[in-house]
């Protein structure tokens, strides 16, 4: 959908900034009157991880005049598989400084406006508020909704993506877009799936390079928006298929009995992030990474039974245990070829899935099943520290 200009061209150029920006003043469609409103514009790009690495690079070097970073996390090394904007060097920093500091090498010309802060229900009007736009960069369906629903409440138009092993999505949504055609979040998901259904990237892995074609198209389209260029991603849902390189252009229209967004919500609970400790606290038995230890080490018949993929099971494992993927545990055949009377203690990278399986043994029959708290990492974090993270 076209859009008109979203930022005016308020700010001059100077003599430099017109030889830094050149190759776009010799586009007709961008010029000097483009690069101006992208020099007044100011965008949110919230998360400075996969995402937002390839975003804050690519609006810094084009010139965004304001880029604001929420994020409150720091660099870990698993991260710069895919990280771009971070290095060896930033390894323990906060992703934010570290983001900051490659934008003000890249262009002194921006302004960079740090949050150190998780982005949340009490500060998230505050922020968003004083962006022109938002980049949602974020990787969980419970920060996605609050983006929305603060965006539609604030009057924001803002560029959402994702991205999982070797697929990237992207789209615009405006709920007060002109002409009465605005889209929201919702409308693409009315409700969030189920957390089984939506595995996030460090359970489920994502190629490093799929950040920065996804990234590349959102950078994209907020230039288009801020300088009212080009059709717009609003109304349509773009779906990037790395191993066949492909794509899709899927059509979005309002859901069906949508209703007002009126005010922000608890969102953890709205897309039940946190379930084990309000609702399994009495029915999830867990045993922690000592413990297990202390029974391994005493002897005790314990049966320890992994439920990762075996992709996963390939990077580490835990001696003596027994592979069964969640997939087959899962199945009446393997549970009915168990004994219900057993000890058995099962594991999975975290501690998700292990519970999930749980639950499934508890239903039938199995009285004497334990998940391991924290999972693999726990277990080396807690353990055996010679084993590799990942």
């Amino acid at each position: 959908m076209r859009l008109p200009p979203l930022v005016n061209p308020a700010a001059e150029l100077s003599k430099d900034e017109i030889s830094r920006y050149s190759r776009h003043l010799l586009i007709p469609e961008v010029g000097l009157i483009g690069q101006r409103r992208l020099k007044s514009s100011k965008v949110l790009v919230i998360g400075a991880g996969g995402l937002g690495s390839p975003v804050l690079l690519y609006l810094a070097a084009a010139g965004v005049g304001t880029i604001g970073i929420i994020d409150f996390d720091v660099v870990d090394e698993s991260n710069l598989q895919r990280q771009i904007i971070h290095g060896q060097s930033d390894i323990g920093r906060p992703k934010s400084e570290s983001a900051c500091d490659a934008i003000n090498e890249l262009n002194p010309y921006v302004k960079v406006n740090l949050h150190r802060e998780r982005l949340e229900v009490v500060n998230a009007h505050a922020v968003i508020s004083g962006y022109d736009l938002i980049v949602d960069g974020t990787d969980n369906f419970a920060t996605r909704y609050l983006v929305n629903d603060a965006c539609v409440l604030a009057d924001k138009p803002y560029v959402w993506g994702s991205i999982f092993r070797f697929e990237g999505q992207v789209s615009v949504f405006w709920e007060n877009a002109p002409g009465g055609k605005g889209l929201n979040y919702r409308d693409l998901y009315p409700e969030p799936p189920p957390p089984e259904m939506a595995p996030s990237c460090a359970e489920g892995g994502v190629l490093g390079i799929l950040c920065a074609s996804i990234g590349a198209m959102m950078a994209t389209e907020a230039i288009k928006l801020i300088t009212g260029i080009g059709e717009t991603m609003l109304g349509r849902l773009a779906v990037y298929d790395a191993l066949e390189m492909s794509y899709r252009f899927i059509p979005l229209h309002r859901a069906p009995n949508r209703t007002a967004i009126d005010g922000l919500i608890d969102y953890q609970r709205f897309c039940s992030v946190n379930p084990v400790s309000a609702t399994y606290a009495d029915t999830i038995p867990v045993i922690s990474a000592r413990e297990l230890k202390a029974i391994k080490e005493n002897g005790t018949d314990v049966q320890l039974i992994d439920v990762r993929g075996i992709e996963e099971w390939d990077i580490v494992h835990i001696e003596g245990a027994k592979h069964i993927p969640k997939s087959r545990i899962m199945s009446e055949e393997v549970l009915a070829a168990m004994n219900k009377e057993d000890f058995i203690v099962l594991h999975c990278k975290m501690g998700m899935r292990s519970r999930d399986v749980l639950l499934e043994m508890q239903k039938q029959g199995f009285t004497n099943v334990k998940s391991l708290d924290g999972g693999i990492l726990a277990w080396i974090r807690e353990v055996d520290q010679s084993l590799p993270i990942y």
